[in-house]
């Protein structure tokens, strides 16, 4: 969300007449969009800030942008003031009249969540050089886990309207874009009315997209378990442009956890979506977020997480130690687990998660399949582009470029990509 965010923000400005620096050159303005999730993100932050002072002694104009904005806006003004702009997820479409402010000398900070929408007063879509974008639909969360900012940071749950979204859609395909991933903090709990008025979920959207000539796949992350609808486990069997692949995080094992969470689901009620995913799609790859060191995690509340690790057999995973954040129910827990424990802890999970991610590379090789060539490899010739399964793979063959859809057959697999060869008469 945060790149699209990004991008957003990066149209915006060009409209108003700015250009994107080159790598390397020194800018006039420089935003650093940020992340509030984990302190390391955020202490990042002020790291990056300190970088850009140039050897003369001056700097550019400065906007920290984001959820660490959002989260400590004074805070970022006392500990930085060479900080010229201080603005939240949700006013950045009042970016160019904050920077205006800075550059006539003025401390520029707007942290609020205005009821008009941002989307309304950004520039309109187009195509860009990638032949993959993303695309919000949904922002906030209104699920309040015990451990998580977001709720803070990015507001109440709300949906993007359908009229918006599809138009977005249509412009992004016709500057060339082959596949949209749909993005939220809680996607599958988007909402809205079709053209006809009739209420859909997340199912309908994507059923509606899928119609679009052009568009090649749709992806969509990150979503909730609670929030996985009849609907939306069928379209992963019944709509071919949605990509079989589900990011669902399940963050623990052990429902003693889960509750002190307040993640709403239990073990049993996630392991029971998944075996209906899969009975709807039976080569989906599951992919999933695990928190170690949860305030009163014993050895035995972990074991149950490694529990369900191995029952559901993961083909990619994110692991995080946990991350105190001021502010949140967490945060003052009793139990606080030791950083030694929770690094051994991690370590053990990230090596079962692992093997698990390497089986499932092994698993792909020798089968033919379909790639998006997205960008080019290292080597001379080659490009990388994603498997359906979410997967990098590097192919090399003449007559290849960026934006091809191609039929290959993998070859070979690592922990983290796959080689292939191109059938090159499939080329697309």
């Amino acid at each position: 969300m945060n790149v699209y965010d990004g991008e957003r923000m990066a149209e915006m400005l060009e409209a108003g007449g700015y250009a994107a620096a080159a790598e390397g050159a020194d800018a006039d303005l420089v935003i650093l969009n940020t992340c509030h999730i984990r302190e390391k993100a955020a202490e990042k932050v002020y790291s990056d800030i300190g970088r850009l002072k140039r050897e003369d002694g001056s700097r550019p104009t400065i906007a920290v942008a984001g959820c660490v904005a959002q989260a400590e806006g004074a805070e970022i003004a006392r500990r930085a003031p060479s900080v010229d702009v201080v603005v939240g997820p949700q006013a950045y479409h009042r970016l160019p009249d904050l920077i205006a402010r800075a550059e006539r000398g003025e401390k520029a900070i707007d942290l609020d969540m205005p009821l008009d929408s941002k989307f309304g007063a950004l520039p309109k879509r187009a195509g860009g050089q990638r032949p993959t974008a993303f695309l919000t639909v949904q922002e906030g969360c209104d699920k309040f886990c015990t451990y998580c900012v977001v709720p803070y940071t990015r507001g109440a749950e709300t949906s993007r309207p359908f009229a918006d979204l599809i138009a977005e859609a249509r412009a992004l395909v016709a500057g060339g874009v082959r596949e949209i991933t749909l993005l939220g903090q809680n996607v599958n709990a988007w909402d809205g009315e079709d053209e006809r008025g009739r209420a859909i979920g997340l199912d309908g959207l994507i059923r509606e997209l899928a119609k679009e000539d052009g568009l090649e796949r749709i992806r969509y992350t990150t979503s909730h378990p609670n929030d996985m609808t009849d609907g939306l486990i069928a379209a992963h069997g019944e709509v071919d442009k949605l990509m079989p692949f589900l990011h669902l995080p399940v963050q623990a094992g052990s429902d003693r956890i889960l509750a002190a969470m307040n993640r709403s689901h239990s073990v049993e009620s996630y392991l029971r979506v998944i075996e209906r995913v899969r009975a709807a799609r039976p080569d989906i790859a599951i992919s999933g977020d695990f928190i170690v060191g949860f305030p009163g995690e014993s050895e035995a509340d972990f074991e149950a997480t490694l529990a369900i690790v191995r029952a559901t057999q993961y083909a990619m995973a994110y692991s995080f130690k946990y991350s105190r954040r001021p502010g949140t129910p967490a945060a003052t827990m009793d139990g606080q687990v030791e950083e030694a424990v929770m690094n051994d802890r991690l370590q053990r999970l990230q090596a079962l998660l692992n093997e698990q991610q390497q089986a499932f590379n092994e698993r792909t090789v020798g089968r033919t399949t379909r790639l998006l060539l997205e960008r080019r490899g290292k080597h001379d010739g080659q490009l990388i582009g994603k498997s359906p399964w979410l997967q990098s793979v590097h192919v090399a063959a003449p007559g290849l470029a960026i934006g091809d859809m191609v039929e290959v057959r993998v070859t070979s697999a690592g922990p983290n990509s796959l080689g292939a060869e191109p059938l090159m008469e499939e080329v697309a």
